[in-house]
C-alpha cells in the first residue's frame, strides 16, 4: 500500500473534470500530470486543479516513471491504444467507457493487462448508484430467484451530444446511442444476472433525427457540436440478446426518438420476484402472503455521491489491495462483443451468433 498514488489523466474534457474532482478528494492520489493535443484545456485544468506537469503527447506521460497509473478520458477511438500503451508502460490503467470500438482492440486490451500484472478497468459509473448496489444485495441473498429476462433501455426526446462532433463521427466514436448508453444500463442488467455469457443477438438502428436542431436534455451539451461536422451513426437501436444460460434481455437506446420523455430504466423479472429501477427509484415485484406485493425500498439513506467518483475511488481500494475489482477486463470484452454484433445484426438484418468462435485474451 503506498502512501499517495499518482496518476496522469489523458484527455482533458467534460467527463476528465469529473475525474479530476474525484482524485482531488481523495487522500491517497496525486494528479501528477495532463495530457491533450490542445495544450491551454490542459494548462487551464492544470493551473485549476494544480497539476505540475503538462504534455501534449501522451506517450511523453507515459513515459514518466513515477506514475502508478492513468486515467484515459478521450473520445472512444483512443482508447484501446492509449491502454494498451499504458499497460506496456507498466501502468495501471484507468479508461473511461467503451472499452474500445471493436472486439480486437478489446482483447488485445485484455491481453495487455494479463501479460503487464497491471490493472485494467472500464468506467462502469451505474453499478455503484444506490438502487443498483440495493438490487445487487438483493439478488445475492437469493430473494430474485432466477433472473430469466429483463429489458433496459435510455431513451432520450432530443439529446443528441455534440452532434457534428466526435460523438456523432462513428470512425472516432464507434456509433451512437448504443455504443454511448447502451453500454451503461445493458452492463447493469448483466452484472445483475450474474453476468452469464451472451450467445446471439438480433438487432436494429435508425438514423431519423439527423437534421434536428432541437434539444431538451442537459446530455446534449456534452462533446462539441459542428454546424459542418459529420452525423453518420444512429440516432437509436433496439435489439434482443441471448445468453448461454437462457436467459434473454431487450434493449432500446436513442439519443432522439418521439417520446413523452427522458427515461433510463433496467427491469429484470426472476422466478421469486422483479424488480424495475427508473430515476434511481425501485419497485419490487413479488408475492407474500398468497398476495401479489409492489415494494419500495426506502434508499433515502443510503451513501450518496457521484457515481463516477465512487467507481474512481473503488479503482484506488483496489491498487492499494483493499478490494477485489467489480469490473473485470473479460466483462469488457463481452460487452464489446455484444455491441459489435448487435450492429452487425443491424447492417445484414438477421441474427449474430457470438458462441460459434469465441477469442479469448
Amino acid at each position: 500500500m503506498k502512501e499517495k498514488l499518482k496518476v496522469g489523466v489523458i484527455g482533458i474534457g467534460q467527463v476528465a473534470a469529473i475525474h479530476l474532482e474525484a482524485y482531488r478528494t481523495h487522500p491517497e492520489v496525486e494528479i501528477a500530470a495532463l495530457c491533450d493535443i490542445v495544450y491551454e484545456k490542459a494548462k487551464r485544468s492544470a493551473l485549476e486543479f494544480h497539476v505540475p506537469r503538462v504534455y501534449t503527447d501522451y506517450r511523453e506521460l507515459l513515459k514518466q516513471k513515477d506514475l502508478d497509473f492513468i486515467d484515459i478520458c478521450t473520445p472512444n477511438a483512443f482508447h484501446a491504444r492509449i491502454a494498451i500503451e499504458g499497460l506496456h508502460a507498466g501502468k495501471h490503467v484507468f479508461t473511461e467507457k467503451p472499452d474500445a470500438i471493436d472486439v480486437e482492440e478489446a482483447l488485445q486490451m485484455a491481453k495487455a493487462a494479463s501479460q503487464s500484472g497491471k490493472h485494467l478497468m472500464a468506467m462502469r459509473n451505474n453499478r455503484f448508484a444506490p438502487g443498483v448496489q440495493f438490487l445487487k444485495r438483493f439478488i445475492d441473498q437469493g430473494q430474485l430467484g432466477e433472473a430469466y429476462t429483463g429489458r433496459c433501455g435510455w431513451l432520450r426526446r432530443r439529446g443528441i451530444p455534440g452532434k457534428g462532433g466526435w460523438f456523432t463521427t462513428k470512425e472516432i466514436s464507434g456509433g451512437g446511442p448504443l455504443i454511448d448508453l447502451g453500454v451503461h444500463f445493458i452492463d447493469v442488467a448483466i452484472w445483475l444476472m450474474g453476468n452469464p455469457k451472451p450467445v446471439s443477438v438480433v438487432g436494429a438502428t435508425y438514423t431519423k433525427f439527423a437534421e434536428t436542431s432541437l434539444s431538451d436534455s442537459i446530455h446534449s451539451g456534452y462533446g462539441e457540436k459542428k454546424d459542418d461536422g459529420v452525423y453518420d451513426v444512429e440516432d437509436l437501436a433496439s435489439g434482443y440478446i441471448r445468453f448461454q444460460n437462457g436467459a434473454t434481455l431487450q434493449l432500446e437506446f436513442s439519443w432522439a426518438s418521439n417520446v413523452e420523455q427522458e427515461e433510463s430504466f433496467v427491469e429484470l423479472r426472476g422466478t421469486k420476484a422483479g424488480f424495475s429501477l427508473r430515476k434511481g427509484e425501485v419497485k419490487l415485484f413479488s408475492e407474500i402472503a398468497d398476495t401479489m406485493c409492489t415494494t419500495i425500498p426506502d434508499l433515502s439513506k443510503a451513501k450518496t455521491g457521484g457515481n463516477h467518483a465512487k467507481h474512481l475511488h473503488h479503482f484506488i481500494d483496489v491498487l492499494q489491495e483493499r478490494a477485489e475489482p467489480i469490473i473485470r477486463p473479460e466483462h469488457g470484452v463481452d460487452m464489446i462483443r455484444i455491441l459489435s454484433a448487435l450492429y452487425e445484426s443491424a447492417r445484414i438484418g438477421r441474427e449474430v451468433r457470438l458462441d460459434e468462435e469465441r477469442g479469448e485474451p
